[in-house]
């Protein structure tokens, strides 16, 4: 569906996309990550005619980006992260016109806009005036309009920015079901939401591609993690003492947990385990040990190692 090929872009001296090459396949809900000034939208804003590059070569749907932005328009869905809307028009009436705009005829708009309005969950607000709508509501009247013409790709720009919890929820299960129809692009800052979203990920780091693999495959580079997690009922200082004295140990943190229990969260090199030193350390020295873990890496621990070449450092728990 996406083919991209040495893709430049250069800003007064500034390269802003540096080389990238990548692909996405029909059907796949990709997620195209990376941090503050990486180049995704940079990237996007290309892949969807809204600026030309400097150089490389991009296909969507066969068609080139460069010579046939006609073509590649009409397949492409496009929700930019600010997702403009007029808000002093009505939803059926903006969605209405936006289906104008994007060549769909008059005798199947009436037919295409009820079903992006049931698609889209904006039923019940169909004749509110958007500028009424909460943020929520707003950001479904935006993906409405990137569907209005039916399209064969999605770029979705930070579609859960600035919406709470429950609403992000609601999107993101609204994506899933169009990734049954559609190939979708999505670039976000909220990692676990890709992590449940996505089938693969493409990171970008100063302009260049840097990973682009299953999320899952993507966190099992980190597998086998050293950092354990052990809840210990003991004297603090000698907790301490014993537990960086173990073999392998790289440096430990102790903090209080409920209780009388100390919560030790203990580094050591990546593909090591020192719970079995641990567990031993907690026999000898009388401590009472009530829990004991491996922690699970996340695509979030992925994305740090990778741009900013930092160990780790993980709440989350897993055995």
């Amino acid at each position: 569906m996406i083919e991209v090929q040495d893709l430049t872009k250069r800003y007064a001296g500034v390269t802003a996309v540096d080389g990238v090459s990548f692909t996405v396949n029909r059907g796949e809900i990709c997620g195209f990550l990376g941090p503050n000034g990486a180049g995704k939208s940079t990237t996007m804003k290309i892949l969807s005619g809204f600026m030309p590059a400097t150089s490389g070569e991009a296909k969507v749907a066969g068609h080139d980006v460069f010579t046939e932005s006609e073509e590649v328009r009409k397949r492409i869905g496009y929700m930019p992260e600010n997702n403009p809307l007029y808000p002093d028009m009505r939803v059926t009436e903006y969605l209405g016109y936006r289906a104008a705009l994007k060549g769909v005829p008059r005798t199947k708009r009436k037919a295409r806009i009820d079903e992006v309005l049931q698609l889209c969950g904006l039923g019940d607000v169909s004749r509110r005036i958007i500028g009424q709508l909460s943020k929520g509501y707003k950001q479904r009247v935006g993906l409405a309009d990137s569907l209005v013409h039916d399209p064969d790709l999605l770029i979705l720009d930070e579609p859960t920015i600035g919406l709470d919890p429950n609403q992000i929820r609601q999107v993101r299960h609204l994506i899933k079901d169009l990734g049954k129809r559609h190939t979708i692009l999505i670039s976000t800052h909220i990692l676990p939401e890709v992590e449940m979203t996505c089938n693969r990920v493409i990171i970008i780091n100063k302009g260049k591609i840097v990973a682009s693999d299953t999320p899952e495959n993507l966190t099992k580079m980190l597998e086998g993690g050293g950092t354990v997690r052990a809840e210990i009922r003991g004297d603090r200082p000698s907790v301490e003492r014993a537990l960086r004295g173990l073999p392998g140990v790289k440096d430990v943190a102790i903090e209080p947990a409920n209780d009388d229990f100390l919560r030790a969260t203990i580094y050591a090199p990546p593909r090591s385990d020192v719970r079995v030193r641990v567990f031993e350390a907690a026999a000898a020295n009388r401590w009472t040990l009530r829990e004991l873990s491996r922690v699970r890496q996340t695509l979030e621990d992925v994305f740090a190692f990778i741009t900013m070449k930092e160990a780790p450092v993980k709440e989350e728990e897993g055995k």
